[in-house]
């Protein structure tokens, strides 16, 4: 049997590198004659550089820039040749913030210009993009502000990596759909869609160039309108520009199974998430969706996933299976307790 075992991270929890390990070393415990191959992945949000990176055989760079709320703070990058690969989550995440910090109001995503400005520094003329995971509803005004930046990256080209399609403004805009996720208030939630409104007005002034209805123009708390107003920037799916890189089509050839999985799935895994992205790409082979949490069950077996495994018990309570050793310990009994049944 050869198994791939190709996860996302679990979310504030493991990084995809490290479920994949503990998946693996399951496996390979109960089935020591199997080939078990650990393809991390991503689609665009956290993780994405440290499965790019590796992939393109560069190296990691860090920069001191700002955080939401304008604190100097370390960011990681990679420099692969003349490219660079950037999670802007590192400048303006969510995870920076504590949860009495989240204010989408005053978040800005200045950070992410320098982290640009850095990777310029290192002779980058082409950037990967990884958009999510922001704490920012500024609509990449806050980026745009930092000095001569349209200047400095002239010439340069950009590709968004993403998994969502939202445009700036409206019903399903960057601040209404996600910014109660940041924090935002519904009456927030109002001043944060006017701003974006006028934003819309003076990027068109600026550039010629109408966001606001644009497809992806809303991820990342709008940087997406920013990066593809400004910088002409192209945005994709992330998964299925990463699986390109990863070369995920060889990886899975003979393969008997593939186990992909993320930190929670429901009817938001079935819009562009990665183990969606898994699923389309895995052609015949059957592909087994591995979650802390699973809450749509009939909907992702009626898509095509072969089993559905669910790791986290229903009565810990989440704090306690956020905890890394616990969600390890959680993943390899999941494996254990099905023993050979399972396959």
């Amino acid at each position: 049997m050869k198994i791939v075992v190709a996860p996302d991270s679990f979310k504030g929890c493991l990084s995809a590198r490290e479920v994949a390990s503990v998946i693996a070393s399951a496996i390979r415990e109960l089935h020591p004659d199997w080939e078990v191959v650990e393809l991390p992945l991503a689609d665009g949000g956290e993780g994405t550089v440290d499965v790019i990176v590796p992939a393109l055989g560069g190296e990691y760079r860090r920069a001191t820039v700002r955080d939401p709320l304008g604190r100097p703070i370390t960011a990681r990058y990679g420099i692969c040749g003349d490219t660079a690969v950037i999670e802007v989550a590192e400048a303006c995440g969510l995870k920076l913030l504590s949860t009495d910090e989240r204010n989408p109001l005053i978040a800005s995503s200045y950070g992410v210009g320098e982290l640009l400005l850095s990777a310029r520094a290192e002779g980058a003329t082409r950037y990967l993009i990884g958009l999510g995971g922001t704490a920012t509803c500024d609509g990449g005004e806050g980026m745009m502000a930092v000095p001569e930046l349209v200047s400095a990256l002239s010439g340069c080209t950009f590709e968004l990596l993403s998994d969502v399609d939202n445009p700036l403004v409206g019903p399903a805009g960057a601040a209404r759909v996600y910014s109660p996720q940041k924090g935002a208030s519904p009456e927030e939630v109002e001043v944060l869609e006017k701003r974006m409104i006028e934003w819309a007005d003076e990027i068109h002034r600026r550039t010629g160039v109408d966001v606001s209805d644009m497809p992806g123009a809303g991820a990342a708390g709008g940087l997406g309108a920013a990066f593809m107003a400004f910088f002409d920037a192209q945005i994709m799916s992330g998964v299925d520009r990463i699986l390109d890189i990863v070369g995920f089509p060889k990886v899975i050839r003979d393969a008997d199974m593939i186990i992909t999985g993320e930190g929670r799935s429901d009817a938001q895994t079935l819009h562009g998430k990665l183990p969606l992205g898994v699923l389309r790409h895995a052609g015949p082979i059957p592909v087994t969706l591995l979650s802390g949490r699973i809450d749509t069950p009939a909907e992702l077996s009626a898509t095509g996933f072969t089993s559905l495994l669910e790791v986290t018990p229903r009565d810990m309570p989440l704090e306690q299976a956020l905890d890394p050793a616990v969600a390890s310990a959680n993943l390899r009994r999941i494996f254990l307790r099905s023993g050979k049944e399972f396959w």
